[in-house]
């Protein structure tokens, strides 16, 4: 089978990959990089075949931008590798030091997981991404993509493998397993010993069906059902623009906004605009009986309404009494991705920040910066929703463990 045979590899690689000088990884990566330039031709015409098959299939457009490249993302991939070659390599490091009464030394060392492997669909910038920070903190990777993205990810793969390779990174460091059937997921969930840990990246169908039947270490990582509360003490016009920017820079995103709550004191004042605004942008508009009341164009929000990840140009609005009815709502309601307070009161930002459940928390900001890139991460492997571990965009250190180093002279117990 494709899958153990691949991990088999990826083991071995990653033996001798742990052990790989800082050097030679950050070399690796920049030639990756130039790579992925020289071979923009190449991957540009697989994902013509991508977005042509998607388009075919009827995938609506906000998903068929997530499949999408062209030269500025390719650079963009190219420019996060370069920028993971740049970051402090974790593998290593030690992070605490401390000496016991007896004379030994115990220490905390950052070292690779092992074997990875990533779980995803469509967004074919994954692919690079999760391959540079699993090198550069000294992992092999297995990279399952989506069936709606094989060939751009084949092609991405084959350049960064090589130049990877060609730098001295051993062979099998970086695979992507190219059987589109699903049993080949069902086979990677359960490689206990040969995968060290799977990473799911995609809808929620993909990732509770993961959690659910890997027998392999998981990270939940991020349906996004992100909200925006507009405060009474909010400055309309910044909280105009940053629903605007949250909502429709790119929908089919999980860091973009699904729900707005609002401040029943500014209903009257600040709801028409911004159902106007985000209307003539082409978002649909569901609400309460209270947006209802006041914009009667606006479509009915459902229970359902509350908790779904539309990945469209949809967005449910919800008058609330507070700050305290936003925080309960959002708490209920949410995946406990990224949340923002539009607000001029310390007071309420600081509450809202102490009392969201969520990975990540904004006052007056976008969620459509909670990205490994512009958290300064280089790239991300994706963004965990889970407390343990790892926690919002996953970078390098999270891609690692640590062991206890323990340097004595001869001490014995007694």
């Amino acid at each position: 089978m494709e899958v153990e045979v691949k991990a088999d590899i990826a083991k071995s690689a990653s033996r001798r990959l742990a052990m790989l000088d800082e050097n030679v990884k950050n070399e690796a990566l920049k030639n990756m990089a130039d790579e992925l330039i020289k071979s923009k031709d190449r991957i540009l015409k697989a994902n013509e075949k991508d977005i042509l098959a998607a388009e075919n299939k009827g995938v609506k457009e906000s998903l068929i931008d997530r499949l999408r490249l062209n030269e500025k993302r390719i650079e963009g991939m190219a420019n996060g590798l370069l920028e993971i070659s740049a970051l402090p390599d974790p593998v290593g490091a030690i992070e605490e030091m401390w000496k016991r009464p007896n004379g030994l030394q115990i220490g905390k060392m950052r070292c690779p997981i092992g074997v990875i492997g990533i779980i995803y669909e469509s967004r074919p910038n994954v692919t690079a991404d999760a391959a540079g920070l699993c090198l550069k903190s000294g992992n092999a990777v297995i990279l399952k993509g989506g069936s709606d993205a094989l060939n751009s990810n084949i092609a991405i793969v084959e350049a960064i493998a090589k130049a990877a390779e060609v730098s001295g990174v051993p062979k099998g460091a970086i695979q992507i397993i190219e059987n589109t059937d699903r049993e080949e997921v069902n086979r990677m969930m359960k490689l206990n010993g040969k995968i060290d840990l799977l990473i799911p990246r995609g809808g929620a169908n993909l990732i509770q069906n993961v959690i659910k039947n890997s027998t392999v270490p998981v990270i939940e990582t991020g349906v996004g059902n992100c909200h925006v509360f507009v405060d009474s003490y909010a400055d309309l016009e910044m909280a105009l623009k940053i629903i605007v920017n949250a909502k429709t820079q790119r929908p089919g995103v999980c860091n973009a906004i699904e729900k707005v709550l609002i401040h029943r004191d500014i209903r009257e004042k600040f709801l028409p605009i911004m159902v106007e605004k985000l209307t003539s942008l082409g978002v649909e508009i569901r609400g309460c009986e209270l947006t209802r009341s006041i914009c009667p164009d606006v479509k009915e929000a459902n229970e359902d309404d509350w908790r779904t990840e539309y990945l469209d140009l949809i967005l449910a609005v919800k008058i609330v009494e507070d700050v305290d009815s936003a925080i309960e709502h959002i708490n209920k309601y949410s995946s406990g991705h990224s949340e923002s307070i539009v607000t001029e009161n310390y007071t309420n930002a600081m509450k809202f920040i102490k009392s969201i459940d969520s990975a990540a928390v904004y006052v007056n900001a976008s969620t459509r910066f909670t990205d490994g890139g512009e958290f300064g991460f280089g790239a991300e492997i994706g963004i965990s929703t889970q407390k343990m571990h790892a926690r919002g965009p996953m970078g390098l250190k999270e891609l690692t463990t640590y062991k206890y180093v323990i340097l004595g002279n001869g001490q014995i117990r007694e």
